[in-house]
């Protein structure tokens, strides 16, 4: 039945959708509620969601508007495709973070003194760089956030595979 097929498609873009929208949430929560500053490869880490939840609002936005089918699941798939890269950004990260490999020359430790004066918040903001690649700020449950942005990239894909794929019954 192709209704099957439509609605698996149709609720694997708003699970991949909502999905990326929590991620990206709850890094920015991390990040300016909890204040943990993101390092180079943390911040190369979310361009693909900050991509995805574009393509992701348009896959939703085709199921609604009852599109050919072929469309949703072609945004899908670029989906898929994204998370991929997102989870292989994750493992690359982790690996800098437990040592197999070195990360690129903009993760070297580096920064300045908070700004105590609003005349030097212009010349300090070129000045001022994030934490180290090397050193997780946080790890649950064993994992740093590349960790679990490894695992959740790939959940994602997932989702987004079994809504691309998605056969009739």
């Amino acid at each position: 039945m192709a209704s099957v097929s439509t609605h698996m498609t149709a609720t694997a873009a708003l699970l991949v959708t909502v999905g990326m929208i929590v991620v990206v949430g709850s890094a920015l929560a991390f990040e300016h509620i909890g204040g943990y500053i993101p390092c180079a490869l943390c911040l190369l880490q979310r361009n693909p969601y900050y991509i995805g939840i574009p393509v992701g609002i348009l896959a939703v936005l085709s199921a609604l508007l009852k599109l050919p089918t072929w469309i949703t699941r072609g945004l899908l798939a670029i989906i898929a495709i994204l998370m991929i890269v997102g989870a292989g950004l994750g493992v690359y990260h982790s690996g800098v973070e437990w040592g197999f490999w070195e990360g690129p020359a903009s993760c070297s430790v580096g920064g300045t003194a908070p700004t105590t004066g609003s005349g030097n918040i212009l010349s300090q903001l070129n000045s001022v760089k994030g934490p180290s690649c090397t050193e997780a700020t946080l790890r649950v449950l064993g994992l740093s956030f590349a960790g679990w942005n490894v695992l959740t990239s790939l959940a994602l894909a997932a989702i987004a595979i079994w809504g691309a794929l998605g056969k009739s019954r």
